[in-house]
C-alpha cells in the first residue's frame, strides 16, 4: 500500500493573511503516538518509524520517554531506541523526562531536548504524577534547572488546558498560572494539551489571548490537540490565527493517554500538512513520504489509520 500514483489530487493553496509564514511541525507519533499501544511495538519497528519520519523532512520528532517501565511498558526500549537511532543533521529528537531519574537517563543517551509533562488540575496531576498541581512544580524545578545547566534545551507540556474528566471546564487564570510557573523556571517553550479533545475554535482563542495579556510571548507557545470530538484541526487554525507557529501532530493520527481514558488520537500529521499547504504556509514536510510512512505502520499495528488524508491517498 501506499500513496495513489494516478490521479493524486492537489491541495487548492489559498495563502491567507494573519498566519505564520512557516509551522514547526512537532512530530509526536513515536513516543505520544505509541505509548497507548496495547501490543509492545518491536524496537526494531519503532527504529524504521523513525527513519521514515526522517526521511519525510520532519524537523522535530519525538522519539521516546524515560518514564518507569511499569507506567508506560510500550516504551521501556527507551535506552534502546535512541542507541539505534540514525540522527538526521539540523532535525531535533526531544524525548521526555518525568523527573530527575529520568532526566539523568537522558543526559546518559546524549539527548540535547528534553520534556517535562505538568497538568493544570489537581485531579490529572494525582493520576498521572501522584502529586498535586502545587507538589509537581517541585519536582520539576530541580529537573529544569539541571537540563538548562547542562545546556539542553527544554520544554514544557501542560495537560487539561482545556477540560478535564474528572473537573470539567478548566478557569483561564489556573492554566495562564500553570504555563507561566513551568516558562518562569526554565521551559523555553509552553504546549498546550486539549488532552481529551474537547477544545473549540473560541476557546482556543480566548486561552491563547490570556497568555498574552499576561507577558508571555505567543511565540513561546505551542499547541497539541486530540481529534475525540472532530475540532483539532479547526482548532489548529484557530491558533494560527492568534499566531501560534509550532504545532504538535502525530503520524496517522495515533495516540492517545495512558491516564485519561476519554483521550483518542492526536491530531494527524497528514490531516496538519493539508491544510497548511492550502493556506500557503510552509513546513517541510513531503506528504506523500508521510502517507506512506503512516500506511507502513497501521500494517504494523493492525489497524487502520484514523487520519482522513491518509484514507483519502494510500491505496
Amino acid at each position: 500500500m501506499g500513496v495513489r500514483e494516478i490521479g493524486l489530487p492537489e491541495v487548492t493553496r489559498s495563502p491567507e493573511p494573519g498566519v505564520p509564514e512557516r509551522v514547526t511541525i512537532w512530530e509526536v507519533g513515536p513516543r505520544d503516538g505509541l505509548q497507548n499501544e496495547s501490543d509492545v511495538v518491536p524496537s526494531e519497528t519503532k527504529l524504521e518509524f523513525l527513519n521514515r519520519l526522517n526521511a519525510a523532512g520532519l524537523p522535530v520528532i519525538e522519539t521516546t520517554s524515560f518514564v518507569h517501565p511499569e507506567w508506560v511498558p510500550q516504551l521501556a526500549d527507551a535506552a534502546e531506541v535512541l542507541d539505534g537511532l540514525s540522527r538526521k543533521p539540523g532535525v531535533r529528537y526531544p524525548v521526555l523526562v518525568p523527573n530527575e531519574r529520568g532526566l539523568h537517563r537522558a543526559l546518559q543517551a546524549g539527548v540535547e531536548d528534553v520534556a517535562i509533562f505538568a497538568s493544570a488540575t489537581d485531579s490529572f496531576a494525582r493520576r498521572n504524577l501522584n502529586r498535586r498541581v502545587e507538589e509537581q512544580f517541585e519536582m520539576f524545578h530541580p529537573v529544569v534547572r539541571r537540563a538548562v545547566s547542562a545546556g539542553l534545551r527544554v520544554r514544557g507540556y501542560l495537560s487539561m488546558v482545556f477540560g478535564d474528566p474528572w473537573e470539567g471546564p478548566v478557569a483561564v487564570d489556573q492554566v495562564v498560572n500553570a504555563g507561566r510557573r513551568l516558562l518562569e523556571m526554565g521551559c523555553d517553550q509552553l504546549s498546550l494539551g486539549d488532552t481529551i479533545g474537547v477544545a473549540t475554535p473560541g476557546q482556543v482563542e480566548t486561552v491563547l489571548r490570556a497568555f498574552v495579556a499576561a507577558g508571555v510571548s505567543v511565540d513561546r507557545l505551542a499547541v497539541h490537540f486530540h481529534d475525540t470530538y472532530g475540532q483539532a484541526l479547526a482548532n489548529t487554525y484557530a491558533a494560527l490565527r492568534q499566531g501560534v507557529s509550532t504545532v504538535d501532530a502525530s503520524a496517522g493520527g495515533l495516540g492517545g493517554c495512558p491516564y485519561a481514558a476519554s483521550a483518542t488520537g492526536n491530531l494527524a500529521t497528514e490531516d496538519l500538512v493539508w491544510m497548511l499547504d492550502g493556506l500557503g504556509i510552509k513546513h517541510g514536510v513531503d506528504l506523500k513520504m508521510l502517507v506512506d510512512t503512516s500506511t507502513w505502520m497501521a500494517e504494523r499495528l493492525g489497524k487502520p489509520s484514523p487520519s482522513a488524508v491518509v484514507r483519502a491517498l494510500a491505496l
